[in-house]
C-alpha cells in the first residue's frame, strides 16, 4: 500500500501513515486499530437506550487533550489491528447482541476506511459518529449518508484553553464549521416512538473546572446557531482528574458544586431547554470502560 501523506484531520499535517504506523499527533497508520467493541451503556438516554449503543472505540485521536479520559487509547498505545471486512463482522456481532446502534468513537482518522465498510451494506439500526469535535467538512463529507447521529463534542468556544489543553488554538471556529456540517447533513434529531434517537446531532459540552466562561460561550453560541427543534445538548458535569495534567494544576480537581450550579443557570439564561444535564455526582470514572479488546477476540 502506498504510504498516505495524512491530511484528514485539520491539523493536516502530512504525516505520513503506512499500513501500521504514522508519525502524526494521532499516532495510527491506515489500518484500522480498536480497543474494544461492546454495548455501551453509558451514553446520552437516546443512545443507550435499554440494550445499549454498540459502541467501537478506535485507537488513536488528532487532538491529543491532556485530560482525556481514554488516554493510553487515545495516544495509540492500545488496539488491535482488524480488516475493513473485520469491522462488519463487529458491526454484525454488536447488531446481534440488540444494540440499538453503531456507535462510532474517535474515528476521524480512519474515516475513508469506516466510509467503505458502512458504504458495503447498509445497516439495520443507526449510525451514530462520536468526535470530538475537531473534524474536517471535507472528511465529514464522506460520510454523508452513512451517519445518522452525530456526537461531536464542542469543548471550547474561546482559543485560550483550546490551545492550552489540546494544542488546537483554532478549535473554535473549526468545531463551529463541523457542527455546521453534521446537521446539514441531519437536519432536525428525531426520537422514535419508542425514545431512541433515529437522526440528528447531539452536542455535548463538558464543563471543566476553572472555564466557565468557556462554557458560557459555547452555549451562546448553540443558542444564537440553533433554532428550537434543531439539536440536542449534553451539557456533562463528569470530569474527573486524569490523563497528563501534571503541568496544569486548575484541573487537578472535579466540578465544585457552585461553578456546575453557574453552568446549569446559563441554560436558562440562553433558553436552552431541549437534552440532557448530569448531576454533579455524575463526575466518576466509571465512564470510562476497559480497553481490553473486548469484542475482537476472532475478529481480524
Amino acid at each position: 500500500m502506498t504510504p498516505l501523506e495524512c491530511k484528514l484531520c485539520p491539523r493536516r499535517c502530512g504525516a505520513v501513515r503506512t499500513e501500521h504506523s504514522g508519525s502524526g499527533l494521532c499516532c495510527s497508520g491506515t489500518n484500522l486499530k480498536i480497543g474494544r467493541a461492546a454495548p455501551h451503556f453509558w451514553e446520552e438516554p437516546p443512545i443507550s437506550g435499554t440494550r445499549g449503543s454498540g459502541a467501537v472505540f478506535f485507537s488513536g485521536c488528532s487532538l491529543g487533550c491532556v485530560y482525556c479520559q481514554n488516554y493510553d487509547l487515545a495516544r495509540g498505545k492500545i488496539g488491535r489491528e482488524v480488516s475493513e471486512d473485520g469491522l462488519r463482522r463487529i458491526f454484525a456481532r454488536l447488531i446481534e447482541a440488540g444494540c440499538h446502534n453503531i456507535n462510532l468513537v474517535t474515528a476521524s482518522h480512519y474515516a475513508p476506511a469506516v466510509a467503505r465498510a458502512l458504504r458495503a451494506e447498509k445497516l439495520p439500526v443507526p449510525v451514530v459518529w462520536n468526535s470530538g469535535g475537531y473534524e474536517s467538512p471535507e472528511t465529514l463529507k464522506m460520510l454523508e449518508g452513512l451517519v445518522d447521529i452525530y456526537l461531536p463534542d464542542f469543548k471550547y468556544a474561546l482559543s485560550a484553553p483550546a490551545a492550552r489543553y489540546s494544542a488546537a488554538p483554532d478549535y473554535p471556529q473549526v468545531a463551529r464549521a463541523a457542527i455546521r456540517e453534521m446537521f446539514r447533513q441531519t437536519g432536525p434529531y428525531n426520537i422514535n416512538d419508542k425514545g431512541l434517537m433515529t437522526r440528528g446531532v447531539i452536542i455535548r459540552h463538558l464543563v471543566l473546572p476553572g472555564n466557565i466562561p468557556n462554557t458560557r460561550a459555547v452555549l451562546r453560541w448553540i443558542s444564537r446557531t440553533f433554532l428550537p427543534g434543531d439539536v440536542l445538548l449534553s451539557l456533562m458535569s463528569q470530569y474527573t482528574p486524569c490523563g497528563d495534567i501534571e503541568s496544569f494544576p486548575e484541573l487537578g480537581r472535579r466540578l465544585s458544586p457552585e461553578e456546575y450550579g453557574k453552568a446549569m443557570a446559563l441554560l436558562d439564561e440562553f433558553g436552552i431547554d431541549e437534552g440532557f444535564f448530569q448531576e454533579l455526582s455524575s463526575a466518576s470514572e466509571e465512564y470510562t470502560p476497559p480497553f481490553d479488546l473486548t469484542g475482537l477476540e476472532d475478529i481480524i
